[in-house]
């Protein structure tokens, strides 16, 4: 028996609906919890105070920095690289001349950062799956808050499916990010930990 070979936009369009049927399904998760979908796994997690205050404190200075006008999103679908990836980030920010899709979702590649706050439940794919992803999806700053460290992690430079900069700061530390697309500093002196 032979096997026709299955096209990648084929493969792009199978993954696609598979998750446009999961964030249907999630739309009736409970109040509280976050979910999104990491290499077609389902991953739910609880928000918390910590979590909502750091997120938060990062949109303030980002809509202080670049206006009310900006694209900065919270928690909304966003397809990445990868194996039936639809992540929903804590925040990103989109350019200036940022597009949605033809099926009307923001397009991976226009995303310039992406913030993550780890929660014990899915760490592992904020530092692993996600950060792979990010990276793939050539995202210029990718930045990990983890309040059970009390630590900011960095990651820039991506290139060939990873990052090629990685800076870890204690809270407290400003961010630097002057010399990235996004030309500004971030106070983390407010930031909660757990």
């Amino acid at each position: 028996m032979t096997i026709a070979p299955i096209d990648r936009i084929d493969m792009a369009d199978i993954d696609e609906q598979y998750l446009d049927e999961v964030f249907e399904f999630l739309y009736g998760i409970p109040e509280g919890f976050r979910a999104e979908v990491v290499g077609g796994a389902v991953q739910m997690s609880p928000q918390r105070d910590t979590h909502s205050n750091i997120i938060k404190h990062v949109l303030l200075q980002l809509g202080a920095r670049f206006g009310s006008d900006s694209e900065i999103l919270m928690d909304v679908r966003l397809d990445l690289p990868g194996y039936r990836n639809g992540f929903c980030p804590d925040i990103f920010k989109l350019s200036d001349d940022a597009k949605k899709s033809e099926k009307g979702r923001w397009r991976y590649q226009d995303v310039e950062f992406v913030l993550e706050v780890i929660s014990r439940e899915t760490a592992a794919n904020d530092y692993g799956k996600k950060k792979d992803a990010y990276a793939a999806a050539e995202v210029p700053v990718y930045l990990i808050a983890d309040p059970y460290t009390a630590q900011c992690h960095v990651f820039t430079k991506p290139k060939d499916g990873e990052y090629r900069s990685k800076l870890s700061l204690d809270f407290g530390e400003p961010v630097d990010l002057t010399d990235t697309v996004l030309g500004m500093t971030l106070a983390t002196d407010r930031f909660p930990r757990d």
